[in-house]
């Protein structure tokens, strides 16, 4: 049965900053550097035939090194549509002053609800407006083929594939977090459907 494994990119110098990041294109941190690896270590048994990434430098840095750990020479495809949500006025703003500006629980909303945007950005229901018409194009062509695929992308635009693989409703894929370098490998059958999941953990 074909896998199909996700990884959120490892740790960038703005997820440390605690600064909103978005579509501004930022670089990784040494220790999410460190994530990549361990990714790949923890990939090895798998012989992926594909890889998608976003057009984002952090997740293709991320994927550059989870294949070089892997030691794995394959098609790698680019694609806006696997960005992160936009975050529009809060891009680049420290999270603690977002909540000075605007109040806590507003927000927490534009961040976690399924379907309100911060201003001039996107909600996560916007975000899988563009993802999962690229996931059904274009990844799962190569899934219902029996290749094994690999991923690389951003918390938001994996939520939203997280939420189209577990049929999650919009009440329960809020709740859902993706670590940073933290490979989740589905199992899926020939039409598509999770068999198995797996979260394989980094370690220290």
């Amino acid at each position: 049965m074909p896998k199909l494994v996700l990884v959120r990119h490892g740790q960038s110098v703005w997820n440390l900053q605690n600064r909103f990041t978005g579509w501004v294109d930022v670089p990784l941190t040494e220790k999410g550097k460190e994530e990549a690896y361990k990714a790949g270590e923890l990939l090895k048994d798998i012989r992926f035939s594909v890889a998608y990434t976003s057009d984002l430098t952090r997740a293709q840095e991320t994927l550059r090194i989870i294949l070089e750990t892997i030691g794995l020479l394959i098609p790698v495809i680019k694609d806006k549509a696997l960005n992160e949500r936009h975050y529009g006025a809060l891009q680049g703003l420290n999270k603690d002053r977002a909540r000075e500006k605007w109040g806590k629980e507003i927000v927490h909303l534009w961040r976690r609800s399924y379907d309100i945007p911060p201003p001039e950005g996107e909600s996560l229901k916007d975000t899988a407006a563009r993802t999962i018409p690229f996931l059904e194009r274009a990844i799962m062509g190569d899934i219902l083929d029996g290749r094994d695929v690999l991923v690389v992308a951003h918390g938001n635009s994996l939520r939203s594939i997280v939420m189209y693989l577990e049929k999650l409703s919009p009440e329960e894929i809020i709740k859902v977090e993706i670590p940073t370098g933290t490979p989740i490998v589905y199992e899926l059958d020939e039409n598509g459907n999770v068999i198995n999941k797996e979260i394989r953990e980094l370690g220290e």
